[in-house]
């Protein structure tokens, strides 16, 4: 099942899933969220860490021993596309950066003409016309 580009970022913080801080976590009615996110939401309920979903209001109560982000599964999907996401978004800068460096390269002189090496290549190329005409006829 694909996903879309919504289902990449926490619809609490809008702020798109990473491996690091963002990271993309399952509450048991399975509505997933950014585990800062979810920190912020949990609530103590008689001494269990809770947390209410926005989406369904469905309660999910974590193991008081662990901590949320230890409590919590995550989603797998999301967390499989984020790598191809960011490769992706790596790939973009360094080709940004490829076409740039390169561009830089082309509006800098990348040799200084010469005379003799002007008439080198004129011969070369009358030399090379008469040899085409040669093998046409």
């Amino acid at each position: 099942m694909g996903l879309m580009s919504e289902d990449m970022e926490c619809c609490v913080c809008l702020q798109p899933y990473s491996r690091r801080e963002k990271i993309p976590r399952m509450l048991h009615c399975k509505h997933t969220f950014c585990g800062l996110c979810l920190q912020a939401m949990s609530r103590l309920q008689s001494g269990l860490p809770t947390v209410c979903c926005p989406l369904c209001r469905w309660i999910t109560c974590t193991v008081p021993s662990l901590t949320l982000s230890g409590s919590l599964w995550v989603n797998t999907e999301i967390w499989d596309q984020i790598l191809d996401t960011q490769q992706e978004e790596e790939e973009e800068v360094e080709e940004g950066e490829w076409k740039e460096a390169n561009r830089q390269k082309q509006t800098t002189p990348q040799y200084t003409w010469s005379p003799s090496r002007h008439c080198d290549l004129r011969l070369k190329l009358k030399n090379f016309l008469r040899g085409m005409k040669h093998n046409v006829l």
